[in-house]
């Protein structure tokens, strides 16, 4: 096992991130935390790349449906008016095609953090997925107000920011997909790694 200071996680900042010109912010915020950015790149998503980063599982589509549903049910919003079906199994595909074609809107930049616990300190600098419940000072919290209402009235997918890995595992599947056997960048940090 690597030193716990050696931990990676897979970070992208979408493309209302790239817009609202949040790159340097983001990278400023894990920096402050002491964690180290070890590979960045800003590029365009081809389909398949977007489309092989997101499951495709029955299970996790149909889990999209399922979070729709209950957000219609919450704000008493008319599935059927808005899709034609209550099926949450044919409500998922058409959210995760509004999630393929934001990801796909702009330019996206994706990088590999290091650091202690990078996973768990990157999430929490992010905030909680959905902006509304995002607590100030957090990059979410800060920087968007999106909410999954919104999104579904306007037919698109929840505006958040960033990505980041979920877990350990997480990271290594998406630092692969993304970066393949690229070189990362071993440097010093001063005061850090010293």
């Amino acid at each position: 096992m690597k030193n716990p200071k050696e931990e990676q996680t897979y970070v992208m900042i979408k493309p209302d991130g790239v817009r609202k010109g949040l790159v340097g912010e983001v990278i400023r915020r894990f920096e402050q935390r002491d964690l180290k950015i070890v590979a960045l790149e800003m590029f365009q998503p081809t389909h398949d790349q977007i489309d092989n980063h997101y499951p495709k599982n029955e299970e996790w589509v149909t889990r999209l449906g399922e979070k729709t549903v209950s957000t219609y049910e919450k704000y008493g919003y008319d599935l059927i008016a808005d899709f034609g079906t209550t099926d949450r199994a044919k409500i998922g595909p058409e959210i995760r095609k509004w999630l393929l074609d934001y990801m796909k809107s702009a330019p996206l930049v994706k990088m590999i953090v290091q650091g202690l616990h990078s996973v768990d300190v990157v999430r929490k600098l992010a905030g909680e997925t959905l902006p509304y419940k995002a607590a100030v000072g957090t990059i979410r919290g800060d920087f968007s107000i999106d909410s999954p209402a919104l999104a579904n009235k306007e037919k698109r997918a929840v505006m958040n920011i960033i990505h980041c890995s979920e877990t350990p595992e997480e990271a290594n599947h998406e630092i692969k997909h993304w970066f393949g056997d690229n070189t990362t960048y071993d440097y010093k940090r001063f005061g850090v790694d010293e």
